[in-house]
C-alpha cells in the first residue's frame, strides 16, 4: 500500500512511518511542522503542509491509497484553556481531510485516537463499550472525530480503524527517533529533564486521588507497540474488513511515584519532585482492557514499562 501519513514528522507518527516501511509499505509523510520535526522524516518523501490546505492535501492524497492521521493537538491541560485551537485543529481541519479523502476516493484510514473519549470511567479496566463521555475539550475534539468517521462510514464507505491509545511512551529500539515536544510535558521525558539537572524539580499533579499511593495511575504502552497496531489494523482494511474502534494498551496501569521509582532505577538518578494541585481534566485511572485488539488485530503490546523507560532514556542521552 502506498500510506500518506498525516503528522508523520511528529512522535508517534514518525514511529508508524518505520513500521509501515519495515512491513513493505511506501510511505509519504505529510506534515506542517508546526510541532513536528523534519529530521523524523528523515529517509521518506515529506510533503510540507497543513491539514486545512485541501489543494495541498488533496495534490497528496491523489497519490496515495490510504491514510494514517496523527495531526492533533493533545495537551489536555491547554485543550481547557484554549479550546478553540483543539476545536480548529482536530475538528476543523479533521473535516478538512475527511472530505478530500471522500473526493479523492482514498477509503481507508487509521485515526489516532484516545482514551480521553471515556472521560472518568465507570470501571477500570475500559472496555470500548465504555460511555463515551469525555471532561475536557481535547477528549471532545477526538470524539467528534469518531462520530464524523462513524457518519463517513455509513455515507460514503470510508472504512476506518479509531485506534484508542492510553500513554505511549518510550522510543524506537534504534535509539534513532523518540519523543520531542517543545514545551515537554509528558511524565518520563518531563522526570529525565528534572533527574539530569535541565529543569527544576518535577511537578506531581495531585497526591490525594483514590489510587493506591495518591498519583493517577496510567497504562504506558511502548510506541512501537502502537505503531505495530497502526499497520495491523490499516492491513485489516485493506483486507476487507469492516470499521473498528479499539483500546490499545498493556492492561497494566502505573502510578506516577511507580514510574519515578522505575526512572530512577533505570538511570541511577534522583528525580528532584515537588507536589503541586491537580490538573484540570485528569482522572484518577485510566487502563486499558485491550482484548478486543487482541482478538481482531492479533496484536498485543510485548514490551514492558522498563522497556519503555529504557529506550527513552537512550534515546534523550542520544539526543542531547
Amino acid at each position: 500500500m502506498v500510506v500518506l501519513v498525516i503528522g508523520g514528522a511528529g512522535y508517534i507518527g514518525s514511529h508508524a512511518a518505520r513500521t509501515l516501511r519495515r512491513r513493505g509499505h511506501e510511505v509519504v509523510i505529510y506534515d506542517n511542522l508546526s510541532t513536528g520535526h523534519a529530521f523524523l522524516a528523515s529517509g521518506f518523501e515529506l510533503v510540507r503542509g497543513d491539514i486545512a490546505d485541501t489543494s495541498t492535501l488533496s495534490a497528496a492524497l491523489r497519490r496515495v491509497d490510504s491514510v494514517m492521521h496523527f495531526a492533533a493537538h493533545a495537551y489536555v491541560g491547554e485543550s481547557v484553556t484554549n479550546p478553540r485551537k483543539y476545536f480548529r485543529n482536530n475538528v476543523e481541519g479533521g473535516l478538512v481531510l475527511l472530505n478530500a479523502c471522500v473526493d479523492c476516493g482514498v477509503l481507508r484510514i487509521i485515526f489516532s485516537s484516545t482514551c480521553a473519549i471515556y472521560g472518568v470511567p465507570a470501571k477500570v479496566p475500559i472496555p470500548e463499550d465504555t460511555p463515551r463521555q469525555p471532561v475536557n475539550p481535547y477528549g471532545v475534539s477526538k470524539l467528534f472525530f469518531e462520530q464524523a468517521l462513524e457518519a463517513y462510514d455509513r455515507a460514503y464507505g470510508l472504512r476506518f480503524a479509531a485506534l484508542r491509545y492510553f500513554n505511549a511512551a518510550g522510543a524506537d529500539e534504534s535509539g534513532e527517533i523518540g519523543e520531542l515536544h517543545e514545551p515537554e510535558s509528558h511524565l518520563i521525558p518531563s522526570a529525565f529533564l528534572a533527574a539530569t539537572g535541565v529543569r527544576p524539580e518535577l511537578e506531581l499533579f495531585g497526591t490525594d486521588y483514590p489510587t493506591p499511593d495518591g498519583t493517577c495511575v496510567r497504562d504506558y504502552i511502548h510506541v512501537n507497540d502502537l505503531a505495530d497496531a497502526h499497520v495491523s489494523a490499516l492491513e485489516r482494511l485493506a483486507g476487507g474488513a469492516d470499521s473498528i474502534a479499539v483500546n490499545l494498551g498493556t492492561g497494566t496501569g502505573y502510578s506516577v511515584k511507580e514510574v519515578l521509582d522505575k526512572i530512577e532505577q533505570v538511570t541511577g538518578r534522583k528525580v528532584p519532585a515537588r507536589v503541586a494541585p491537580r490538573r484540570p481534566g485528569d482522572p484518577p485511572a485510566l487502563v486499558a482492557d485491550s482484548r478486543l485488539a487482541q482478538q481482531v488485530l492479533r496484536w498485543k503490546a510485548t514490551r514492558s514499562l522498563d522497556d519503555i523507560v529504557t529506550t527513552a532514556w537512550k534515546w534523550m542521552q542520544r539526543s542531547k
